[in-house]
């Protein structure tokens, strides 16, 4: 998952090079969550007739062609493939790893295996834009260094999967293999539709701070140091796990509304911060408003996973984060759209007001009606 956001930091770098506009920035990092939900639709419930193992093997090896097209430096195609392929991995990956876990786990634990999942899709997400934010401030080869570490961490993960027991069996014929399309099983629509709201809510944030935060931070707030830029995005994904970790002494009930009205807490304090060109308070936003989508995101997984029966686990899961990448892409290329006329300053005052909105309904839908 760090190969999803290992750009972010870069795209400064990269729009110097190539030259493109913020729009592009974000059409860039859309394109990606295309190929997310492209592969969550069509090969979403892949894993549960092929095994996990196969599906991992193939997500890790789209990965390691993603970094190649970045090492290859060829302009804005090569970027489209290379964020296209990261989509098709990611998609795969997601739902299929968060499954895996969830099958290795015994009944009793499967609360802590949602968040051991959950917590290595998001530390991942966080550590990407670290690792290439310190890579290009402070190594030689900016735009390559990251994806040759990328590519050693990517061996390194074929290894282990590899290793893994398979935990898809079939006793008689393999079922047949199609795009499931976004099924979802009639006894868990009650759970979830509330539960993918939140987190379609909640990876707004996140598409935010993973595609925008860089224009944000240099062009509005002046910092223009890529290992700060990174250091930022990082602490979003380091707060959303300690939300998640949160949310297991809260309970998933409990913790859903709740994370959403931190969420929102954290959305004020993003626009003030744009508001006011305050570079503190966007952090404090920024760490508030992870622990919001962490609480909200891990609750919502937890209570779909329960939910789903065993036999369309994989294709349920891989529903859930559709629409999830639905909210940190669509809102996102909105920002980018608007930022070519109102400014990246106004752009983000005009999407937190929204997100504001969008937040604090879910929140109170799911506190007047808790899914059942």
């Amino acid at each position: 998952m760090m190969g999803t956001t290992l750009p972010t930091p870069l795209y400064g770098l990269y729009r110097q090079e190539i030259g493109f506009s913020e729009l592009i920035v974000t059409v860039v990092f859309a394109v990606y969550a295309v190929g997310v939900i492209t592969a969550l639709l069509v090969a979403g419930g892949a894993s549960d007739v092929l095994g996990r193992r196969p599906v991992l093997t193939g997500a890790l090896v789209l990965a390691a062609l993603s970094a190649v097209c970045f090492l290859a430096e060829g302009g804005l195609p090569l970027l489209y493939t290379g964020r296209v392929l990261s989509g098709f991995s990611a998609g795969l990956l997601s739902g299929t790893g968060t499954a895996a876990v969830l099958d290795l786990a015994p009944p009793d634990k499967r609360g802590r295996a949602a968040l051991a999942a959950t917590a290595a899709n998001m530390g991942g997400l966080g550590l990407g834009p670290l690792l290439s934010g310190l890579l290009a401030e402070y190594a030689p080869w900016p735009l390559a260094l990251p994806f040759l570490a990328h590519l050693a961490l990517v061996v390194i993960a074929l290894v282990v999967t590899w290793l893994l027991p398979e935990t898809v069996h079939h006793s008689g014929p393999r079922p047949s293999l199609r795009p499931q399309g976004m099924t979802v099983p009639s006894q868990v629509r009650g759970v979830f539709a509330p539960c993918a709201l939140a987190a379609f809510a909640g990876f707004s944030l996140l598409g935010l701070f993973t595609a925008v935060a860089p224009a944000f931070l240099s062009q509005t707030l002046g910092e223009h140091n890529l290992a700060v830029i990174g250091a930022v995005v990082f602490c979003v994904f380091c707060a959303s796990t300690a939300g998640q970790l949160l949310m297991g002494r809260l309970g998933a009930h409990t913790a859903l509304p709740w994370g959403c009205a931190v969420l929102v807490a954290g959305l004020i304090l993003v626009g003030a911060s744009l508001a006011a060109t305050a570079f503190p308070v966007l952090l404090v936003g920024a760490v508030t408003g992870g622990m919001g989508q962490g609480m909200a995101f891990r609750a919502g997984l937890t209570l779909v996973g329960s939910a789903a029966p065993e036999e369309h686990r994989g294709a349920t899961i891989s529903a859930f984060f559709v629409i999830a990448y639905l909210g940190i892409s669509l809102p996102v290329v909105g920002v980018g759209a608007l930022a070519v006329t109102l400014g990246v300053r106004d752009a983000g005052l005009v999407f937190t007001a929204c997100a504001i909105l969008l937040v604090a309904a879910v929140g109170v839908q799911v506190r007047r009606n808790p899914p059942r």
